[in-house]
């Protein structure tokens, strides 16, 4: 047996950029040090929080890591988007303690990416080993890497973990030169369907597009006010503090893509989005007003104009949202792995899955019956 040695890290912030980005690349700034180290700072995740980051780290021989994984211990199952309260519930039931957990992750992001964060891609075996050891020292009922990019699933599977399946709504450029070029491929219902959307959603209103330099202090405050009112609703409280956004307007504003809709110059909704190497992604969204269409227009079709005009490939506008199919959103696949220790457990949750997973299947299928592309003969 080959022995591993992995240290973890007091935090993301405790490790050198250069030397996390290095392993993490720069395609997908959910798992940059910037993105990751802004929730640290901003206390988004921290002890009080039920999220306590602790990064396992695989160095080579010089001590430069060349292997890391973004960890949290878990209390709760908030945040994820990929459910596991009934296993919870099944592993209390039985007498066990579910918590605390190790989530393998973006906190609060329903992103696909690398959850393996390799500048030797021959490292992941050992940094999989290395999550298990931690879990099984401290006697932790699981690990879960969730949204893990699709080429780490086979690694995940050769490593004896779990895999689930997910599905979301993802929308790809075929080439199109603006968004006309987009509608040109649709069927002629769904083009004029989406023109009579946009022209609502627009009514008596101005959009305006911010990055980089031009993001001030007044657009994240706008933006808050409309962050708080979605969170509330959905979550009970919002996951983000008000520093993380003007963190990450400091630290990565170039990434960053503010969508606001303004009524005689008053932010009255807003979208936020990051910018990675091929993808745009839409993460949080809110309003003061209540306009038809408005959500659709500055989460999706906003979007999609602004990845045709930097020549993004793809956008991934969040979680879920069989709505977003007729929008030109079409399902993709999602996969998470699980760690699971206990044998009698590991069959159930195993069981569970296989079953699951036929179904999403199924579903995925008949969704993209629906998608508004023009259909060949």
């Amino acid at each position: 047996m080959t022995t591993v040695t992995a240290r973890i890290a007091s935090g993301v912030a405790a490790i050198p950029a250069q030397h996390w980005d290095a392993c993490a690349g720069t395609g997908n700034p959910f798992v940059s040090h910037a993105f990751l180290s802004a929730l640290e700072r901003s206390g988004s995740v921290g002890p009080r929080t039920g999220w306590q980051a602790l990064p396992i780290v695989v160095d080579d021989a010089d001590g430069v890591p060349v292997a890391i994984a973004p960890a949290y211990g878990k209390s709760h199952s908030q945040g994820e988007y990929v459910f596991d309260h009934a296993w919870a519930d099944a592993w209390t039931r039985a007498g066990g303690d579910y918590y605390p957990k190790l989530q393998i992750a973006a906190p609060f992001s329903p992103v696909p990416g690398p959850r393996l964060l390799l500048r030797d891609a021959a490292r992941g075996p050992e940094l999989i080993a290395a999550i298990e050891a931690l879990v099984d020292q401290n006697n932790l009922s699981s690990a879960h890497a969730t949204f893990i990019a699709p080429h780490e699933v086979p690694v995940f599977e050769a490593a004896g973990w779990l895999i689930r399946q997910g599905t979301q709504f993802h929308w790809r450029n075929d080439g199109y030169a603006d968004f006309d070029g987009f509608l040109a491929a649709l069927a002629s219902r769904k083009r004029k369907s989406i023109r009579k959307e946009r022209a609502a959603a627009l009514e008596g209103l101005t959009v305006r597009h911010v990055s980089g330099a031009d993001l001030t202090e007044a657009d994240w405050d706008a933006f808050w006010v409309f962050y708080q009112d979605t969170g509330a609703r959905k979550w009970g409280q919002p996951y983000l503090t008000r520093a993380f956004f003007s963190e990450i307007g400091r630290t990565m504003a170039d990434t960053v893509l503010l969508i606001l809709a303004e009524r005689d110059g008053v932010p009255i909704a807003g979208a936020l989005n990051l910018i990675g190497g091929d993808t745009l992604y839409g993460r949080y969204w809110g309003a003061t007003e209540e306009v038809p269409f408005l959500h659709f227009e500055l989460c999706y079709y906003q979007a999609i104009d602004a990845a045709i005009a930097r020549g993004l490939a793809f956008v991934e506008a969040g979680a879920q949202g069989e709505h977003k199919l007729a929008r030109g959103y079409a399902p993709v696949a999602t996969w998470s792995a699980h760690y699971i220790p206990d044998a009698g457990f590991r069959r159930a949750v195993a069981g569970f899955l296989d079953r699951e997973g036929q179904a999403v299947v199924v579903e995925r299928e008949y969704l993209d019956d629906f998608t508004p592309f023009r259909k060949g003969p």
